[in-house]
C-alpha cells in the first residue's frame, strides 16, 4: 500500500498541469452546418430488471483487471456495476430508437433522433424515470481539421545539458517528482486513462514513440475519424506525464501504461459531454485503470437553460460530478483540472472538480501564487477546492 500511495503522489503532482480544456478556444472560423436537425436525449431508467449480470458473477460484466483492483483495495462490486437492462434496451430499439450510448453507473441511455414524437413516446415507456434533451445539432461547426506540421527532432536549444530532466525539471521539482524517480517511483505497473478532446499527432511525433499506449477509444457521437487529428490538448497533457528523453524532457510517469480516451466534442459545448465523460470513465474502469487524468470541466452550455449553478457544486448534483464521486469506490483515483474560469465571471472551479474523493488540481506560478486563470473554491458544501496545486503557469509541454 505504501508503494501505491507514493506512486499516486508522483502522478497527481504533475498529471493535470495543463489546466481544464473547457471551453475550448478556437481561432478557426466556423461554417454553417448542413446536417439535418437532430437531438440526443438522456433517458434515466427506473431500475436494472433484466440486466444480464449478477453481483455473484462479476466476471460476466467486469474485466479481470477491474475485479483484481477492487479486491486489492477491499472494495465490493455493487448494483451500479451491473449492466443496463438489455430488456429495456430492446424496448427502446423496438420503438425505432438509435441508442448511441449507455451509462451503467447512472443507469442512463442516450438516444439520437430527428423525430421529437419518437422522443416523447420513449419517455412514456414504463422503464423510464425521466428524460432530458442533452444535445441538438449546432447551427455552425468547425471545418474538417487537418494535421499540422510537426518537428521530428528537437532543436539544439531544447536540450539542457546540465539537467537530466530538461524543460520538465522545475515542474517536477515542485512536487518532489525527481526525488520519487530516484527511489524507483516512475509509474511502472500503473495504468492511466487520459480523458480529453483529442491527441493530435501523438501517433507520429517521434518523442511519443516510447510511451506505452495500450489503446484509444472515442465516446463522442459521431466519433472522430481519427482522434490523432483532433485538438492537441491531450497530446500536451500526455507529454507532461509520459515523455522520456534525457536532457530534454522527462515526464512524471514515463513508465506507466496509457489509454487515450476522447470524450470532449469541440463542435459545441452541450450537456451530453457529461455523458460522454461518464462513459469514458466507465471504460477506464473496465480496462483496469488505476488513475484517470481529466483536463475537462463544464459549467455553461449552448442551451443556457442547462447551465450549472453555484448551488449545484456539491459533488452529487451534476451527472459528471456524481460519476466522478463514484470512482474512489471503484478503486480509481481521479485527477481532474480545477478549470480555467478564474478570470471570467464564473470565477469558481468547474464540474466535476467539485466531486467527492478526487484530486482537483489547481495551477500556481513559479512563485507558488495562484494562477489568475485558475478556478477557486470552496465547493458549495464547504470543502476546500482545489485539493492540491502544481506548477501550471507556465507548464512546459511537448
Amino acid at each position: 500500500m505504501r508503494r501505491f500511495l507514493f506512486q499516486l503522489l508522483l502522478l497527481f503532482g504533475v498529471a493535470c498541469l495543463c489546466q481544464g480544456a473547457a471551453p475550448w478556444e478556437e481561432s478557426v472560423a466556423k461554417k454553417k452546418n448542413k446536417e439535418k436537425k437532430s437531438y440526443i436525449f438522456r433517458y434515466t431508467l427506473k431500475d436494472k430488471q433484466g440486466s444480464e449480470g449478477t453481483l455473484q458473477q462479476p466476471q460476466r460484466f467486469l474485466s479481470r483487471k477491474a475485479i483484481e483492483r477492487r479486491k486489492r483495495q477491499g472494495l465490493a462490486v455493487d448494483s451500479t456495476d451491473l449492466p443496463v437492462s438489455r430488456v429495456y434496451l430492446r424496448m427502446f430499439r423496438a420503438e425505432g430508437a438509435k441508442v448511441v450510448g449507455v451509462s451503467k453507473w447512472n443507469n442512463t441511455v442516450l438516444v439520437k433522433t430527428a423525430d421529437e414524437a419518437l422522443a416523447n413516446r420513449l419517455e412514456k415507456l414504463p422503464c423510464v424515470k425521466s428524460c432530458l434533451r442533452v444535445w441538438e445539432t449546432p447551427d455552425s461547426i468547425l471545418p474538417p481539421d487537418h494535421r499540422v506540421k510537426f518537428h521530428e527532432t528537437f532543436q539544439p536549444w531544447d536540450s539542457v545539458k546540465t539537467s537530466l530532466y530538461g524543460g520538465a525539471e522545475e515542474q517536477l521539482k515542485m512536487v518532489d517528482g525527481i526525488k520519487l524517480h530516484r527511489n524507483g517511483f516512475t509509474g511502472k505497473g500503473m495504468t492511466i486513462a487520459v480523458l480529453d478532446g483529442g491527441f493530435k499527432n501523438a501517433d507520429c511525433i517521434p518523442a511519443f514513440t516510447k510511451i506505452h499506449i495500450a489503446g484509444t477509444r472515442d465516446f463522442v457521437c459521431p466519433p472522430s475519424r481519427d482522434i490523432f487529428q483532433e485538438t492537441d490538448h491531450g497530446t500536451k497533457v500526455l507529454s507532461v506525464m509520459g515523455i522520456d528523453i534525457h536532457n530534454v524532457f522527462i515526464g512524471s510517469a514515463p513508465d506507466a501504461t496509457y489509454w487515450l480516451l476522447r470524450c470532449e466534442d469541440q463542435q459545441s459545448e452541450q450537456t451530453v459531454e457529461e455523458d460522454y465523460w461518464a462513459m469514458a470513465a466507465e471504460f477506464a474502469d473496465s480496462v483496469g485503470a488505476d488513475v484517470i487524468n481529466s483536463s475537462l470541466g463544464y459549467n455553461e452550455f449552448l442551451d443556457h437553460s442547462t447551465n450549472h449553478t453555484y448551488a449545484e457544486m456539491d459533488g452529487k448534483t451534476a451527472l459528471i460530478s456524481r460519476t466522478a464521486s463514484m470512482l474512489a469506490s471503484k478503486g480509481i483515483v481521479l485527477v481532474n483540472s480545477a478549470g480555467n474560469y478564474g478570470m471570467g465571471p464564473w470565477k469558481k472551479i468547474t464540474f466535476p472538480a467539485d466531486a467527492d474523493n478526487i484530486l482537483a488540481v489547481g495551477a500556481v506560478t513559479p512563485e507558488r501564487q495562484n494562477a489568475p486563470f485558475c478556478g477557486v473554491g470552496p465547493s458549495q458544501d464547504g470543502r476546500v477546492k482545489p485539493d492540491v496545486m502544481a506548477l501550471g503557469s507556465p507548464t512546459t509541454v511537448v
